[in-house]
Formats: C-alpha cells, sequence, structure tokens
C-alpha cells in the first residue's frame, strides 16, 4: 500500500518503510526512525526542529 500524505507525524505512526523523495529521487528510504534520525531528511524535508 503506498501512502503519501502531508501530515508526517500521524503517517510515521502507522507505516513500517518509508521513501523521501526529494528533486525526483529517492533521498532516503528506512524505518520511521532511521528516516527521522537522517540529517539529509531533516535538512531538506523535516526541519531541524521536526519533533514525534
Amino acid at each position: 500500500v503506498l501512502i503519501t500524505d502531508h501530515n508526517v507525524r500521524e503517517t510515521l505512526e502507522i507505516i513500517d518503510r518509508a521513501y523521501i523523495l526529494h528533486d525526483g529521487k529517492v533521498l532516503m528510504s528506512g524505518t520511521p526512525e532511521q528516516v527521522i534520525e537522517n540529517n539529509d531528511v531533516r535538512r531538506v524535508y523535516l526541519g531541524d526542529d521536526f519533533r514525534v
């Protein structure tokens, strides 16, 4: 099942794996925990202050 949503917090709570796209390419794939901890994902998508 593919889920796309702008509510990152809620989506990360219900998925097993995430793929973060940036400029048409996969920036990162992994578990929600791995994605949240990734510095590149924080820089271009979540923001440094993101908290679950």
